[in-house]
């Protein structure tokens, strides 16, 4: 059995960027860039892959971990000396060696496990098989040199082509499946290519050529795939490319978006079927959205779990939770640790924060609700605060299962209204209110038993 070992090139300068974070660190739908490699690698079943790193080389071990092994390029001497940098790690220990960039974040694990298919199924014995794309826009890459037998001659880079080799629009996108033996000794005879004295990797196919080995080629069907990402407008590409392909495959899931044009869903992001993505939209971090559900236009979910059959208008939620049958906005926030029960209504220009509200809570507009635990079935009139915060510490509010807030009352925290109370519009409440109780006033006082309204008589 064929057994195949990684190695992802991570030590870039990424001087382009223009930027004091390392390239590989830069987000691209709600992760690094260098995470994707690293799941393209574990997707193809081969061992965990060797990461080489360069700047902020601390940053990449720390978000990477332990799914990856690291070897350090301390001095930039090239691609061919990055990936020379994991021959003492990798050496015996693989059949093949897949080589890649890891500034290529749109690059499927399906598409890697092509070139090492063809690789492997070649009676040529090739020394490597690289991956090609035909296009019109060069950008920058080398051209690849066929023979008439359809193996690799050579690659020339950009500056160095004659204008018929200009003319060819089949291009090297730097992946590669080497012959790992062959690899490990040839990498040592790369010379130096001046003015800046670097090693390059496309120099092995000379060497290829030069030992009799074949090199071989396949090309690419999917450009915004190998999309490789060197400047700002470059990752605008990628995650324009990425966006569409996250949006589809939740359409084709059974989700509605209606405009995927301007809908930002992350990597991470979960929907259910039948949900409706209104325009203007981001789902970032690792929301859960369940089926049935309306979110925008204008909505903003960052790691939020939502249930099933919950509406979200033109508001922003954030580490929260809420279960199914929720109903929220326009131009509400939840936020920090909130948790909504079934069938809690929010209205407009409400915020909660690191709160649980019971299933069934009405919650009036332009209200705020922090650190407060709020039973069942709670009416909150409008302009509702729990002050929560002293200066110096915050403190809970506690309100008893159907009990009916009036319209601006102020909770002075700590303070507890009890099962079924009910306080008056305006009351400033310092005092706990026992359970069934009316307290009204400035500050608030206990004046009897709550009565319960009389349904009207139909006519």
């Amino acid at each position: 059995m064929t057994t195949l070992a990684t190695v992802i090139l991570a030590a870039g300068q990424g001087t382009r960027m223009k930027s004091r974070t390392a390239k590989v660190l830069h987000p691209i739908a709600g992760r690094p860039m260098v995470d994707y490699g690293v799941e393209a690698a574990r997707q193809l079943g081969s061992q965990p892959p060797v990461l080489v790193v360069g700047k902020q080389s601390e940053a990449v071990r720390e978000y990477i971990g332990d799914r990856a092994v690291f070897v350090e390029q301390t001095e930039r001497l090239g691609t061919g000396h990055a990936t020379l940098m994991a021959r003492d790690v990798l050496r015996g220990r693989s059949d093949l060696v897949l080589v890649f960039y890891a500034d290529m974040p749109l690059l499927r694990a399906k598409t890697l496990r092509r070139v090492v298919e063809t690789h492997t199924a070649s009676t040529a014995q090739p020394a490597l098989t690289m991956l090609t794309l035909v296009a019109d826009d060069p950008r920058g890459f080398g051209r690849v040199v066929r023979r008439a037998d359809g193996t690799v001659a050579a690659i020339v880079e950009e500056a160095a082509a004659t204008p018929e080799q200009l003319a060819i629009h089949e291009l090297n996108v730097g992946v590669y499946v080497f012959d790992a033996a062959w690899l490990w000794e040839a990498l040592p005879r790369i010379q130096p290519t001046p003015p800046k004295n670097e090693y390059y990797l496309t120099d092995v196919v000379a060497l290829a050529n030069a030992d009799g080995r074949a090199v071989l080629a396949v090309e690419g069907d999917d450009p915004d795939e190998l999309i490789g990402i060197n400047t700002r407008v470059h990752l605008a590409e990628a995650e324009a490319a990425l966006r569409r392909r996250i949006n589809r495959a939740h359409m084709l899931n059974g989700v509605t978006i209606v405009d995927p044009a301007t809908t930002y869903i992350a990597a991470d992001v979960s929907i259910g079927m039948d949900t409706v993505i209104w325009p203007n939209t981001h789902l970032r971090g690792a929301t859960t959205i369940g089926e049935g559900c309306v979110i925008g236009p204008n909505a903003v979910l960052s790691n939020a779990t939502v249930g099933d059959d919950c509406t979200v208008i033109a508001s922003v939620i954030e580490d929260s939770t809420l279960k199914n049958g929720v109903r929220m906005g326009p131009f509400a926030r939840v936020r920090n640790g909130a948790h909504l029960g079934a069938g809690v209504h929010m209205g407009n220009f409400g915020e909660i924060k690191k709160s649980r509200l019971g299933p069934g809570v009405k919650m009036g507009h332009f209200s705020y609700i922090g650190d407060a635990e709020v039973g069942a079935n709670v009416n909150i009139g409008a302009g509702t605060i729990t002050c929560n915060y002293d200066g110096v510490n915050k403190h809970k509010t506690v309100i008893g299962e159907g009990a009916f807030i009036g319209s601006d009352t102020m909770l002075v925290a700590p303070v507890t209204i009890g099962a079924g109370a009910l306080t008056g519009a305006g009351a400033v409440v310092k005092q706990p209110v026992p359970d069934g109780q009316v307290a009204v006033g400035v500050p608030a006082r206990v004046i009897g038993a709550r009565r319960q309204p009389q349904k009207k008589k139909k006519t």
